[in-house]
């Protein structure tokens, strides 16, 4: 049983959401979006995007390849605005800066692995079901995506929203220092 007060807890919540969102967002999402900017395949069939996107992406047309290293770029950001929550150089930055973004994020992230945003466990489960209306000429297609977006992107999604709102929860408060 942990006998230390609740105090001592709190900055190594800090720290763990804050390194976990960073890892999360650096191995995960930024390794595979580099990947694809170097002009990597591997999951780019099975991403979970309307006909003519996933064609785009297969195609690697300098549009998707520009959008990917607009991706790797937003990463290493996202990946420093969770650090400047626990490290030095991040007291510098307003804590609403930080955390309303990670809100934002977070919240979008969580909406889009339930379903809210079209894909995620809600549509995956209609399209698995046949309580979506599915072309039968792409039925199969459909139902493959819907497969690899419930195991694979949808829990990944959802685990990063949680992350990125732990992260913004637990961002301490920065108050000016009391003068004498």
């Amino acid at each position: 049983m942990d006998t230390r007060p609740a105090t001592r807890r709190t900055p190594s919540v800090r720290r763990w959401a804050a390194y976990a969102t960073c890892v999360w967002t650096l191995a995960g999402y930024g390794t595979l979006k580099l990947y694809w900017a170097l002009g990597g395949t591997a999951l780019i069939s099975s991403a979970p995007l309307p006909r003519s996107a996933r064609e785009e992406l297969v195609a690697q047309t300098p549009g998707t390849i520009a959008g990917h290293w607009i991706s790797v770029g937003l990463v290493v950001v996202g990946a420093l605005a969770a650090l400047a929550t626990v490290r030095p150089w991040g007291r510098v930055l307003p804590r609403r800066l930080l955390t309303v973004p990670m809100w934002i994020i977070g919240c979008l992230m969580v909406s889009r692995a339930c379903g809210v945003l079209g894909f995620g466990f809600i549509g995956d489960v209609m399209v698995l079901t046949g309580s979506v209306h599915v072309g039968p000429s792409d039925m199969e297609v459909a139902r493959s995506l819907s497969r690899v977006d419930l195991l694979l992107w949808s829990p990944y999604f959802l685990v990063w929203g949680l992350l990125w709102g732990a992260t913004a929860w637990a961002t301490p408060v920065r108050r000016p220092p009391v003068r004498p």
